[in-house]
């Protein structure tokens, strides 16, 4: 089936549906679709993902959730219970282990076989494929918040039946977002098709009455990603996803480190993948935002740690986001332990609610980033639309062949990897090299004078140093690297 940027029809839909429920044998669990929305619509109403964020972004209130685990089904529960009630998270995860996530059930059969013998979990996340609707029901049964997939998934059909057949509501992922940093050689337009898929699936549960939330991953490969980049692929998967009949979409952002910059970044890509929406007929969508707490290298001192979930929250905070992604102080370290997630989480809790009353007056300095942000934005979209005659679909895949698209420090194949972020002197993110990114001559100069600023106080070159000093600087207690010889 060639693609394009249309909404499947349930003949398609059920054709394709056919090979998925091939994929594993616990496909056949969820052939009966009436019956797995039967249950869903089973499921309270305080327990749905879309509504508690709806709920939220109407009290201009923030969320938290963590990211969680483990490869048994009891253990997941009291893991995740204990982040409930320990940690006061509001939304809860499911984080999706690295086999499941490249559809190597096999493998994940062992993984839960060889942690059954040695008493702890041998995956990093919870095989939800592997227990079928049978486990994640009972995962969804024993909690009293809503839950969500996270995972990281370039072909995640048989596992977004799953989740949904079993109540979960929201599904994090997209066509780009779970390709492009995560995979080395998938095809973009293979994902695209298969994530339209997933939010043909969503969309079926929407419009027989679950709301189902679906959360482009926002951050990408969460290094110095420019703003105008991670935004204007969080807008695309919000259209795409739109396409198809989802009413529920929530943008990311990881933060960059710059508090005015991330909360501009933040106000940007609501107002703009609200425009973006009605500008192409997607109206009565419901947005959202998240807000991801430092995804780069973290400090292995715990103070310091706790340090930088903090000054994350504030931006989080004061950018009124509706749900952040809590890190944890054993960040440095691997997978934390439940204490140690907990702790994260009310750390951030306590920040928030310490910011709830306070709030961020438009400053002529956060005007201005808003502007350059939607300009830089804008120019990549517009571009995307272009190269594609028309249909986002094809832009996208043509995009990333000629480098308009572009996301750094990718391991995919299908991206350029040609335009290089640095700091400026405020520790904002800028366009070092654009690469083949269609930014006007004026945002160009403008990246360039903000880094020769830089140049300019830490007496040094503007080039690629400037890049590697950045990457490791908040590990070593600051924000702009500054390079020694």
């Amino acid at each position: 089936m060639e693609l394009v940027n249309k909404k499947l029809t349930m003949d398609e839909f059920l054709e394709t549906r056919e090979e998925v429920l091939k994929t594993w044998k616990t496909g056949e669990q969820v052939r009966d679709l009436e019956s797995n929305l039967k249950y869903a619509i089973s499921v309270p109403r305080t327990k749905n993902f879309a509504l508690k964020l709806k709920k939220a972004k109407n009290n201009l209130t923030t969320l938290t959730q963590p990211r969680a685990g483990v490869a048994l089904v009891r253990e997941h529960i009291d893991l995740l219970k204990f982040l409930s009630e320990e940690g006061e998270a509001d939304l809860l995860p499911t984080t999706i282990d690295s086999y499941t996530r490249q559809n190597r059930y096999e493998n994940c059969s062992l993984g839960i076989e060889e942690s059954r013998r040695a008493g702890r979990s041998m995956l990093n996340g919870f095989p939800v494929v592997n227990h079928g609707v049978a486990g994640a029901r009972k995962v969804q049964e024993s909690l009293d918040k809503p839950v969500q997939a996270r995972h990281g998934t370039p072909d995640a059909r048989l596992m977004s039946e799953i989740i949904h057949a079993s109540g979960w509501t929201s599904n994090e992922g997209g066509g780009i977002s779970y390709n492009i940093p995560y995979s080395k050689d998938v095809p973009l337009d293979k994902t695209i098709k298969d994530w339209q898929y997933v939010d043909r699936l969503a969309a079926y549960y929407e419009e027989n009455g679950v709301p189902i939330n679906r959360e482009p991953f926002g951050p990408l490969t969460g290094t110095l990603v420019p703003p105008s980049m991670s935004n204007a692929v969080a807008i695309i998967e919000a259209l795409l996803a739109a396409e198809q009949g989802v009413v529920h979409i929530t943008v990311g952002y990881g933060q960059c480190g710059n508090q005015l910059q991330d909360i501009a970044a933040i106000k940007a890509l609501e107002q703009q993948t609200d425009y973006y929406l009605k500008e192409y007929g997607y109206d009565k969508r419901i947005i959202t935002t998240v807000f991801h707490q430092w995804m780069g290298g973290f400090p292995k001192d715990e103070a310091k740690a706790y340090a930088a979930i903090s000054n994350a929250t504030v931006t989080a905070a004061l950018a009124r986001v509706t749900k952040i992604i809590v890190k944890t102080p054993h960040e440095a370290f691997g997978i934390p332990t439940k204490e140690a997630n907990a702790n994260g989480l009310k750390c951030t809790k306590m920040v928030l609610n310490l910011l709830s009353d306070q709030k961020v007056y438009m400053s002529k300095k956060l005007k201005e980033q808003i502007k350059v942000i939607k300009e830089e934005t804008n120019c990549i979209l517009n571009t995307v639309f272009e190269v594609g005659k028309g249909d986002l679909a094809k832009g996208v895949v043509e995009a990333f062949k000629r480098g308009i698209l572009d996301i750094p420090f990718a391991p995919s194949r299908h991206t350029a990897n040609k335009i290089l972020p640095a700091r400026d002197s405020y520790g904002a993110v800028r366009y070092l090299d654009v690469g083949n990114v269609p930014l006007t001559d004026e945002l160009k100069n403008y990246n360039r004078y903000m880094l020769e600023k830089r140049s300019i106080t830490q007496k040094r070159p503007v080039d690629f140093q400037m890049t590697v000093d950045d990457i490791f600087a908040i590990s070593e207690g600051r924000l702009v690297g500054n390079h020694k010889e």
